[in-house]
């Protein structure tokens, strides 16, 4: 069962909705491992060492300070962080649409669920999805100690929020110096058999849960292996070949493909005749 980690309202013009915030992802997923002494298997442990005083600290001993100078912190206290209460920290405003199309991936941070918080605010929840369909909505919301910018826009069932980048986190392009040796333009043929190669791998719909990931079953064979005291074999790893030459590539690409296609198609042809013959 999905726990809420925050609750509040949803807000667009007069109209407030009672919401929960869900996290979309799960790190359940993801491989976990721990530190190890490599001599005797002991588990590391991480402890909050003062170096002034030479001693482990205690975590309530703890407390959080802004370096304002070179060495020289404010010390702020749960009753200081209380006393910043923004809009957000209740109420998620959405003070501007625009198509869904228009959010940058590049902005996009992490994905989390709204849902109704109570059966009276799901009617107003459900008409508001309606009313947002193939738009996104743009506010703020304060969550783990910072204050988000958020984009809100309907999914399946409920509503889906990304919290976003703001625009001065962004890393412009022009940081990348490789970037500069890229040419502005390109020889047309070379994009016309580009773009044939590409069109090859199109499909009439994207279902991304046909991917898995390949890395994380590798890795618990190897983990399930040693377990039970049997020898790894590695795989053997075939470097891509360079291309040297671009239209050459782009043209063995091309037959690849299409000779990929046609050995189904001729493997049913025979299949067929040996079923026609049998039945004959």
């Amino acid at each position: 069962m999905a726990r809420a980690t925050w609750k509040g309202y949803l807000k667009v013009s007069l109209v407030t909705i009672p919401i929960k915030v869900f996290p979309a992802t799960e790190s359940s997923a993801t491989l976990s491992f721990n530190q190890l002494h490599e001599a005797c298997q002991t588990r590391i442990q991480q402890k909050r060492w003062c170096p002034h005083c030479n001693r482990e600290v205690p975590m309530s001993e703890v407390v959080k300070g802004y370096e304002f100078e070179k060495g020289r912190y404010v010390i702020l206290t749960d009753e200081d962080f209380a006393k910043v209460r923004t809009e957000s920290t209740r109420v998620i405003d959405l003070v501007q649409f625009a198509g869904a199309d228009q959010i940058d991936p590049m902005y996009v941070d992490r994905a989390y669920y709204l849902a109704p918080d109570g059966p009276i605010a799901a009617q107003a929840f459900a008409v508001m999805r309606e009313g947002m369909r193939g738009k996104a909505g743009v506010g703020k919301l304060a969550l783990y100690g910072r204050e988000y910018l958020v984009a809100v826009r309907p999914g399946e069932r409920g509503l889906v929020m990304y919290t976003l980048h703001h625009a001065a986190e962004i890393r412009h392009v022009s940081a990348i110096e490789e970037l500069e040796t890229v040419p502005a333009t390109v020889k047309p043929e070379e994009v016309k058999l580009a773009r044939q190669v590409i069109e090859t791998f199109e499909q009439a719909s994207l279902n991304l849960a046909d991917y898995r990931d390949e890395y994380r079953e590798g890795l618990l064979k190897i983990i399930e292996a040693k377990v039970a005291g049997e020898e790894i074999v590695a795989t053997e790893v075939v470097e891509p070949a360079k291309v040297v030459n671009l239209m050459e590539a782009l043209r063995k690409s091309l037959d690849s493909v299409s000779a990929a296609k046609k050995k189904p198609a001729k493997a049913t042809v025979k299949a067929a005749a040996k079923g026609k013959r049998k039945r004959a």
